[in-house]
């Protein structure tokens, strides 16, 4: 299955380790030739390559099961994170999350 989403980042070595380390992807695939990966958390696949950052405006959308305590968590380890918000009448909290290339992951917990 082709991930979901794609990322460009400067370095690929450092994403990696980023996304399974502290956000806890898990790698499916690689290739050091091509310069790129493949992981996956949840549902989500995300594709990550070497190259020039974009804004394009993608987001990867990652349900967890305590967005609370992942924004704790990721604040701790010096992640840029945005602050969680709650959908009116308890339906679902969000929190935006930045890699360290700026693109934004969105953490989302129901209800």
């Amino acid at each position: 299955m082709a991930p979901s989403v794609w990322y460009h980042v400067k370095d690929l070595d450092e994403a990696r380790r980023f996304y399974r380390e502290t956000l806890g992807f898990e790698e499916t695939a690689v290739d050091f030739t091509e310069r790129w990966s493949h992981v996956q958390h949840g549902v989500m696949q995300v594709g990550l390559v070497e190259g020039q950052p974009r804004d394009d405006g993608v987001v990867a959308h990652v349900d967890v099961d305590d967005v609370k305590a992942e924004a704790d968590r990721l604040r701790g380890e010096g992640v840029n994170v945005g602050v969680v918000v709650e959908i009116p009448q308890g339906v679902m909290r969000l929190l935006d999350v930045y890699d360290p290339d700026g693109n934004r992951i969105q953490l989302a917990q129901e209800l």
